[in-house]
């Protein structure tokens, strides 16, 4: 590893890969440091029973403008464009027909409170309607679109991401994760290489881990929003700022469990599921992604959290007892636990996607404001509105990259 660089990347999520290759190549030295022994942090695809299966990440959002799916294109990676079946109950089996569409309107009532008639608040959860049957459903429906309830949610903040959503979904049969990991060969990357100080007392500026150190001209860190708000990586002076933005953008959770599928043939493929919409930490299952003999089980939120807390293997125990109560009890016979994420839990990582909390929106600005035209910051939550995705982290590393190149210019 040099012991110089003019440009140090701190993080190989996604921000951190789109960084590294906007300045591969260019006039600047560069070098990737990251914490884990794998880049794509919350990017990860696995390979299990001879399919490939996305344990974070898994739709290219926003897909007609999202610049992995431009990657994807270009490197002959194939794309999935069947549209998501999430807004419809397959069969209407325990959802009906009626309930789903009065589920919507309910939806549709409360997304226009929240632009017409903002609590002053900002505080989703206060444009619920009261005694509204449907609010157990809205609360599931933000613990998979926010990884949080809606009383930790800013208003301003998601109705900054729904407006931006393109609503163009589209997947990668052979993994988000593995196409940003891909995005990373060739790179100048050191991996178990987590930093814990950036010494800004000096110049040039010094990176240090146990490791060891390097000294760079310019720092880009590209690094989950709870690393900077718990001070596991810390700055020399400190930054108190960043720290509160930080705070102010906490991850959410979102985790995922696979079973495997015995005779799939009387389910459709690429249909959904809603286990409960009466409960507000329900299951979201998907069956049969691909066409694969698979159910693809979602978990967000509070109803996440909890399940994490009970220990590995919970969240596939309650997705069975969730689809035997909708399918019958032939259906537990038929099911396999095959994989399961954790992410609350994983150390280096220790959630999912950020949101903003009530009255904090303007914490993404602050967080991704330079320091001293020296360090600059990247990643999903420095997004002002494609937070949350892969494709939002991606464009903050091309512009924190840029930023980096035309200081030291």
């Amino acid at each position: 590893m040099p012991g110089h660089v003019d440009i140090l990347i701190v993080g190989g999520g996604a921000a951190g890969i789109a960084a590294a290759r906007r300045l591969a190549g260019g006039r600047h030295s560069v070098l990737l440091l990251e914490a884990g022994d794998r880049l794509g942090g919350r990017a990860f695809t696995t390979s299990l029973a001879g399919m490939k299966l996305d344990l974070g990440c898994g739709w290219l959002h926003s897909a007609d403008r999202n610049p992995w799916a431009r990657l994807a294109e270009a490197e002959g990676w194939p794309i999935d464009r069947t549209p998501p079946a999430w807004r419809e109950q397959w069969q209407e089996i325990g959802f009906s027909g009626t309930e789903q569409r009065d589920a919507l309107a309910a939806f549709e009532a409360f997304d226009k409170r929240l632009r017409e008639e903002a609590p002053p608040s900002d505080r989703a959860a206060d444009a619920l309607e009261p005694g509204c049957r449907w609010n157990a459903w809205l609360e599931a429906l933000s613990g998979y679109i926010n990884g949080a309830e809606l009383g930790c949610l800013s208003i301003a903040d998601y109705l900054a991401y729904e407006d931006a959503d393109s609503d163009v979904n589209w997947r990668l049969p052979d993994g988000y994760g593995a196409l940003v990991a891909a995005a990373g060969t060739d790179l100048p990357v050191r991996l178990a290489a987590p930093v814990t100080t950036i010494d800004r007392r000096t110049t040039p500026l010094r990176a240090t881990g146990p490791w060891g150190s390097v000294t760079a001209d310019r720092v880009i860190v590209a690094v989950p929003t709870n690393v900077l708000a718990e001070e596991r990586l810390r700055f020399d002076p400190p930054l108190p700022d960043k720290v509160e933005a930080a705070a102010d953008l906490p991850l959410g959770l979102a985790n995922k469990a696979f079973l495997l599928l015995d005779r799939p043939e009387p389910f459709e493929r690429d249909t959904q599921l809603l286990g409960d919409p009466h409960d507000p930490a329900t299951g979201s299952y998907y069956l049969r992604p691909f066409g694969r003999p698979l159910i693809e089980c979602f978990f967000g939120g509070a109803g996440a959290r909890s399940l994490e807390t009970e220990g590995e293997g919970a969240a596939a125990d309650f997705a069975i007892q969730q689809l035997v109560g909708l399918l019958g009890s032939d259906t537990r016979r038929r099911l396999t636990p095959l994989a399961e994420t954790r992410w609350g839990a994983d150390p280096l990582l220790g959630g999912s996607y950020s949101h903003a909390l009530p009255g904090k929106a303007d914490a993404r600005a602050r967080l991704a404001a330079s320091v001293e035209n020296r360090i600059f910051f990247a990643g999903e939550a420095c997004s002002a509105s494609d937070f949350s995705t892969a494709h939002g982290a991606y464009a903050t590393g091309v512009e924190a990259a840029e930023a980096a190149i035309a200081s030291l210019s």
